[in-house]
């Protein structure tokens, strides 16, 4: 479906989704939302800009194969888990700093944790679509 007037609300709707993936993937340690939610977004997000111009062009801007996202969130994922045996914590025990930053508010492990499971997320449903989308 290639008509000019869904390539032009893809071209616009792509950073906004891209954006509120993002928000719903920070606000996911405090409300609802989080890693898996931001991360079907974001894959959503492609997915919609792959159906408006093609396979093709939506691979150019992702500009890494989608594979290589889940082994990067599933370390990170397990790095973030594994960090408080450092500190002679429990597995998966939240680790939180001291200071909130700006916009983000309270960053901990479990942040870490969701960004790992964000990408994870993207990865896996941009490799299932992309691999759809090619055999037929």
């Amino acid at each position: 479906m290639k008509s000019i007037i869904f390539q032009t609300a893809s071209k616009y709707l792509l950073p906004l989704l891209l954006l509120f993936s993002v928000f719903i993937l920070l606000r996911g340690h405090y409300l609802p939302g989080g890693g898996f939610v931001g991360g079907l977004m974001a894959a959503m997000a492609f997915i919609l800009h792959s159906f408006a111009f093609g396979l093709k062009e939506t691979k150019s801007i992702v500009k890494m194969d989608p594979r290589h996202l889940m082994p990067i969130g599933l370390t990170l994922a397990i790095v973030a888990g594994l960090s408080p045996w450092f500190v002679g914590l429990p597995f998966m025990t939240g680790i939180w700093y001291d200071e909130p930053l700006k916009l983000i508010g309270m960053v901990g492990s479990s942040l870490f944790f969701d960004i790992g499971v964000y990408l994870v997320v993207i990865g896996t449903t941009l490799t299932i679509i992309f691999s759809i989308t090619e055999t037929i």
